[in-house]
C-alpha cells in the first residue's frame, strides 16, 4: 500500500480520492486509530460525498478487524458525531468528511473520549507512523460487533437547550445548507422556531450542484446574498459541507466576519452569564476583547487551532470560544465546535435586543476596520520564516508577541502574520481605527511580505 504522509494534516486526514485517500488507506487508518486509543468501542459517521459510503464501510471494517465494536451512525454532521461520542460514552469516533473542500476530496476527522480531537501534535502523527512502519498489531482473533444508532432527535434537543425558544421572534431567515449535512439538521431545528425559513440547497449531494460548500469564498455565498436582499430577509445563515461551521449575512446582504460573530456570541453568553470567560483567536478584531470587557467578562487571546482553543477553554473553564474562520466552541457542548448553536444564539440575541443583525453590527462596523484574512504564497516553508523575521525587524519599535506567527500592536492599528499549517502560505489579518488607515497599513505589510 502506497501511503502519502502529507494527507495527515494539522487537525485531520485529508486528500484527493482515490489517489491520496481510498478504501485501503481508510481501513489502515482505522486499525491505527483503534490501536492508538486502545479502544473497545468507537463511533463512525460520514458526510454526503460520493466516496464517503465506501470509505466509511472500509474504516468500519478496519476497526472491527482489530476487535473493536463500532456504532455506525450513518450520514450526519460532524458536530453530531462529537455529540454522539460524548453522550454515548464511546472511546473515540471518526467522521468521514473533507469538510469544505471540493467534491474530489475526502478525509477523516477523529476524536477520542469526550470528543477531544486528535491532531498533528497528538495522535495523527502516531497513526501515520504506525501505518508507514507496518507497526499495527495483527488483526484480532475475534472481530468486533457493529450496531447502528440514530441521534438526530437527541441532538436537536441538545442544541435547543442553549436558548429560550419561547422568545424567538418570527424572523425571515434564508438558510443555505450548501447541499451538505446542514440539510439534515436545519429543518428539524427551524421546525421548533416561529421563523419563516427560505431553504436553499437542502438536499445533501456530494456533487455540489449549486456551489461548493465553503461560504468563506465569496462566489460560494453569492446566491444567499442575492436571496437575502431579494426576500428582504432579516438574516442569512450558511453552513460548510460537514456543517460544523456556520456563517451569517445581514439583511443588507453584507457578509459578517467571524470576528464580529465571535463578539456578538460573546455578548449573548455574557447577558446570561456575567463575568464568564471567553477565549478568542489572536487574529481577531479588538471588537471581541472590547465587547467582552464591556459586559464584564474575561477575554483570553489564544493561538489559532481547534486543539489549542479547546485545551485553553478546559483549562480556564471558558463558556465560549471563537475563531475568525467560523469555528465556535461551547463549554456545554463538550468544549467542541458546533455549527447550529451559533445560529440559535444569534436569533435569540436579535430577539432579546429587538434589533436586526445589521443593527447589532452597526456599532462594531463603525469602530473596527478589518482586512479579513489575506493569503500570500511564497516559494518554500523556509521563505515563510524569513518573511516573518523581516516583518518583526521592520516593526521592532512596536509591541510584538510571537504566540503564533508574529503579532504587532500599535495604538491605532495591529496585525498578525502567521504561516499556514499545511503549505507555504503567509496569512495576514490586520485592523485599524479607520478604513483609510487599515488600507494603508494593509498595503504596507503586504509590500514587506511580497517584496
Amino acid at each position: 500500500m502506497k501511503l502519502n504522509p502529507s494527507i495527515f494534516k494539522a487537525y485531520d486526514v485529508r486528500g484527493l480520492y482515490p489517489s491520496e485517500i481510498n478504501e485501503e488507506i481508510a481501513g489502515e487508518i482505522a486499525r491505527g486509530f483503534v490501536t492508538y486509543l486502545g479502544a473497545k468501542e468507537i463511533g463512525v459517521s460520514r458526510d454526503m460525498r460520493l466516496s464517503s459510503p465506501t470509505l466509511a464501510a472500509a474504516f468500519i471494517e478496519g476497526a472491527l478487524a482489530q476487535g473493536c465494536d463500532v456504532v455506525d451512525y450513518g450520514m450526519m454532521a460532524t458536530d453530531m458525531l462529537y455529540f454522539a461520542v460524548a453522550t454515548d460514552g464511546l472511546e473515540g469516533g471518526a467522521q468521514i468528511t473533507a469538510s469544505h473542500n471540493p467534491g474530489e476530496y475526502n478525509g477523516i476527522k477523529m476524536v477520542r473520549r469526550e470528543a477531544l480531537p486528535l491532531s498533528g501534535d497528538a495522535g495523527l502523527g502516531e497513526i501515520r507512523d504506525m501505518i508507514a512502519g507496518a507497526a499495527i498489531p495483527p488483526q484480532a482473533a475475534q472481530p468486533g460487533r457493529k450496531t447502528a444508532r440514530d441521534v438526530l432527535g437527541a441532538y436537536i434537543d441538545h442544541i435547543m437547550s442553549f436558548i429560550d425558544p419561547s422568545i424567538i421572534r418570527p424572523f425571515k431567515v434564508v438558510a443555505d445548507a450548501g447541499n451538505g449535512m446542514a440539510g439534515l439538521v436545519a429543518p428539524k431545528m427551524f421546525g421548533r422556531l416561529p421563523c419563516e425559513v427560505i431553504e436553499m440547497c437542502y438536499t445533501p449531494d456530494g456533487r455540489f450542484p449549486n456551489h461548493e460548500a465553503n461560504p468563506l469564498i465569496e462566489e460560494n455565498r453569492a446566491h444567499i446574498v442575492q436571496r437575502v436582499v431579494q426576500e428582504k430577509a432579516d438574516i442569512g445563515i450558511a453552513w460548510d459541507g460537514d456543517a460544523d461551521r456556520c456563517f451569517f449575512v445581514d439583511g443588507t446582504g453584507e457578509f459578517v466576519s467571524g470576528d464580529f460573530v465571535t463578539a456578538l456570541l460573546a455578548e449573548a453568553f455574557l447577558l446570561k452569564h456575567p463575568q464568564a470567560t471567553i477565549v478568542y483567536d489572536l487574529r481577531a478584531s479588538h471588537a471581541v476583547r472590547d465587547v467582552v470587557e464591556h459586559y464584564g467578562g474575561r477575554a483570553l487571546m489564544n493561538r489559532v487551532g481547534h486543539a489549542f482553543i479547546k485545551r485553553r477553554m478546559r483549562d480556564e473553564d471558558a463558556i465560549f470560544g471563537g475563531e475568525v474562520t467560523g469555528h465556535y466552541y461551547f463549554r456545554e457542548n463538550f468544549y467542541a465546535d458546533n455549527g447550529f448553536i451559533p445560529a440559535l444564539l444569534m436569533l435569540e440575541l436579535m430577539s432579546k435586543k429587538q434589533q436586526s443583525l445589521a443593527d447589532l453590527l452597526e456599532p462594531l462596523r463603525a469602530k473596527y476596520f478589518i482586512s479579513g484574512e489575506i493569503n500570500t504564497k511564497v516559494a518554500s516553508m523556509t521563505a515563510v520564516e524569513e518573511k516573518l523575521q523581516a516583518v518583526a525587524r521592520q516593526y521592532a519599535g512596536a509591541s510584538i508577541t510571537k504566540l503564533d506567527g508574529v503579532s504587532v500592536e500599535f495604538p491605532d492599528w495591529h496585525f498578525n502574520v502567521r504561516p499556514s499549517n499545511t503549505e507555504p502560505l503567509i496569512r495576514l489579518n490586520l485592523e485599524a481605527t479607520t478604513e483609510e488607515e487599515m488600507e494603508k497599513r494593509r498595503d504596507e505589510v503586504l509590500e514587506i511580505i511580497r517584496s
